[in-house]
């Protein structure tokens, strides 16, 4: 993968937050997912999400309010969480397709991730944008999540898990690898807060905050994912 990413051609949709309704999540519906457009959105606080049933149909762009976010220094790992981090191993881009696959898996509740969504994040991953963490148990692939890197923001699309505390483990490794460098900017957006999240530190931000805040991580490195990390949790 390339580092640092290719940036694509420029999207032909002009996107943006200014008529968004305070609390309304859905701000605009529309565009294509190329990955222009794709990274324009993530830019402005938008991402994707189709609105037809499981994700079908036409494009929706969702800028939460309040928005689900771990800003640097915020995870937090229980003890008990701890305690199981040895029995996994963690990988970055070692199996994106697979990641993707897992987190499409049509007897998820709440499936969304369709054939053209999977294909829009590998066009972007083979661009150096998107990214997945892989979390393996005796050789097998048992959670991760995939999400994309711009700058100091790393936006969490979905994670999976086929063993207990699999994607706890890959969102602790995410963290661990994105906010290394101790750069306050940084900003992992978790798109939606749920108790799972919140225990582990993720916090709710207005969207305004959210807006302000990611102007400023849209102002750090990109991080490489894939290299050697050097801070422990």
């Amino acid at each position: 993968m390339p580092f640092p990413p290719t940036e694509p051609p420029e999207s032909p949709w002009q996107l943006d937050t200014a008529r968004a309704t305070p609390g309304d999540d859905l701000v605009a519906a529309g565009a294509d997912l190329e990955p222009g457009t794709l990274l324009a959105a993530y830019r402005l606080g938008l991402f994707p999400m189709g609105l037809g049933p499981d994700g079908g149909g036409t494009t929706g762009w969702w800028s939460p309010d309040p928005r689900g976010v771990i800003p640097a220094g915020a995870l937090r790992v229980r003890p008990s969480l701890r305690k199981v981090l040895p029995r996994f191993e963690t990988s970055v881009d070692r199996a994106f397709a697979d990641v993707v696959a897992g987190c499409a898996d049509p007897e998820r509740d709440g499936r969304w991730i369709t054939p053209a969504v999977a294909a829009a994040y590998t066009r972007l991953h083979e661009l150096g944008w998107a990214h997945s963490v892989e979390v393996w148990q005796d050789g097998a692939l048992v959670g991760g999540l995939y999400g994309v890197s711009v700058g100091g923001l790393f936006a969490g699309e979905s994670m999976f898990h086929r063993v207990r505390d699999a994607s706890k483990v890959a969102l602790v490794e995410l963290v661990r690898r994105f906010h290394a460098d101790g750069d306050p900017r940084r900003i992992v957006d978790v798109q939606w807060s749920t108790d799972h999240l919140r225990g582990l530190g993720a916090q709710e931000w207005p969207r305004e905050e959210y807006l302000d805040r990611l102007a400023e991580a849209l102002q750090a490195p990109q991080v490489d994912l894939a290299a050697p990390p050097t801070s422990t949790v």
